[in-house]
Parts: C-alpha cells; sequence; structure tokens
C-alpha cells in the first residue's frame, strides 16, 4: 500500500493540466540525476565542435534517423 502522503502528493500531481504535469516529470527526473558535473556545457560545446569539424573534412558522415530507426528495429527483432 502507497504511503499515504505520497498517494496524495501523486494524486494532485495528476490532476494538474498537461503542462504542468510535463514540468513537474522533469524536475522530477532532473532531481534524480544529482548535481550537474562541472564544465559539462563547455564539454559537450567542444565535442560538437569536433563532430562539426570532423564532418567538414569529410571524415565523418551522417546516417539519416529513418536508416538508424530501422536498423535498430532489425536488430531487436533477431533477439
Amino acid at each position: 500500500m502507497p504511503y499515504k502522503p505520497l498517494a496524495t502528493i501523486r494524486d494532485n500531481a495528476l490532476a494538474l493540466p498537461l503542462d504542468e504535469r510535463a514540468e513537474l516529470a522533469r524536475d522530477l527526473v532532473a532531481s534524480l540525476d544529482g548535481p550537474p558535473e562541472p564544465n559539462v556545457t563547455a564539454q559537450w560545446d567542444a565535442e560538437l565542435c569536433r563532430r562539426i569539424n570532423r564532418l567538414r573534412r569529410g571524415e565523418a558522415t551522417l546516417i539519416d534517423a529513418d536508416d538508424v530507426i530501422a536498423r535498430v528495429r532489425a536488430r531487436l527483432a533477431q533477439t
């Protein structure tokens, strides 16, 4: 049986409008991740620049998202 205050909070949350439930869900999930790593934005910026430069130099190619999804589905169907 759920903890009574938790059940009350859940019921109240489910009664919220969709956009407010979505915001609450984002906040709750983010709270599970723990504190952000230092410099994570700078690290992602550097990674994006590295990938863009590889594309510009012709060292990497893009794959169509539909193709990737089809490949993943085919692999999942094999298991």
